[in-house]
Parts: C-alpha cells; structure tokens; sequence
C-alpha cells in the first residue's frame, strides 16, 4: 500500500468513527485536499517509506469501537497540531482542518484518558503505600472486570419486571 493509500485510509477511518457519512463529506474533493497536502510537504521523498507507516500501524492494535475512539481521537489532534504549523490560508488546507476540526468536536476528550494510561504506567508498583493502596482497591477493579455496566443488561431486567 502506498503512503497516499495508507493516508486517505486513515482519514477514511477517523472519518467513519466519528459518524461523517458518504453524503455529508465528499471524498473525491478530500482526496484533492490531500494530494495538495502532501504536494506541499514533498511527501513523495524516498525517505516517506522508511520504516513503514507511522500512524495506521498504531490502529492495528486498537479492536474495539470505544477504543478506536480513543486512538482516533488522539490522532485527529496530532493532525490538527500538524496543519496548524502550515499555511491555513490555503484552501485545501483550511477545508481539511474544517473537516478533522468536526470530527473532534463530535467525540469525548480522549487526552484525559491518554493521560490516565500513561499516569498507570508511571505508578511504582514496588513502593508500599502504592502497594497498600493497590491492594485496598483491587476487589473493586475486579468487580468492575466481572460485572461491566450494561444498559442495556439493566433495560431488559426491568422489562421483565414489569411484565409480572
């Protein structure tokens, strides 16, 4: 797959997920953005291929709808950085931050729960009041595993209550 493949893919994706459909965005027109885009960064320099993709790579690891959100959420913003540091007096390029700028309205914060990850991943598990504090807490991580929230559980056990 070439790097304007794995682009347009990427958008695609952040696209769907964040509920644009084929009527309300114009792909053919996004496309044309893109190419200008990457007109605009040389992205045809050998050096593009090196290492592989950078972003669709990360995706592969991310399976289920509520997580793809996080992930996307996280690379809409990374893109939106990127276009900032460009002329926005270009057409293309102020019709793709448009774009990418709805997207990102329409999701959760996704950088606080970034942030929680990577706060998880600092913790020294081998101090003892984390340790203490871990083991205080660790019945209701596991309930939270066993049992998850389920609107949808809890809607039709009362449905079945009531039909009594």
């Amino acid at each position: 797959m070439t790097c304007q493949t794995y682009n347009l893919f990427v958008l695609s994706v952040i696209m769907i997920y964040y509920g644009h459909t084929a009527s309300s965005l114009n792909l053919v027109q996004l496309q044309d953005d893109i190419d200008k885009l990457k007109a605009d960064f040389n992205s045809s320099h050998s050096d593009v291929a090196d290492g592989g993709p950078i972003i669709v790579e990360k995706l592969r690891n991310w399976t289920e709808r509520n997580e793809k959100r996080i992930i996307l959420s996280q690379i809409v913003s990374m893109y939106l950085e990127m276009l900032e540091n460009t002329d926005m007096s270009k057409p293309h390029i102020k019709h793709i931050s448009e774009e990418l700028y709805t997207l990102k309205n329409n999701l959760p914060d996704g950088v606080k729960k970034v942030k929680d990850i990577m706060d998880l991943a600092k913790l020294q598990m081998n101090d003892l009041r984390i340790q203490r504090k871990a083991a205080n807490e660790l019945f209701s991580v596991l309930q939270k595993l066993v049992d998850p929230p389920s609107s949808k559980r809890k809607r039709s056990q009362s449905q079945r209550r009531c039909n009594c």
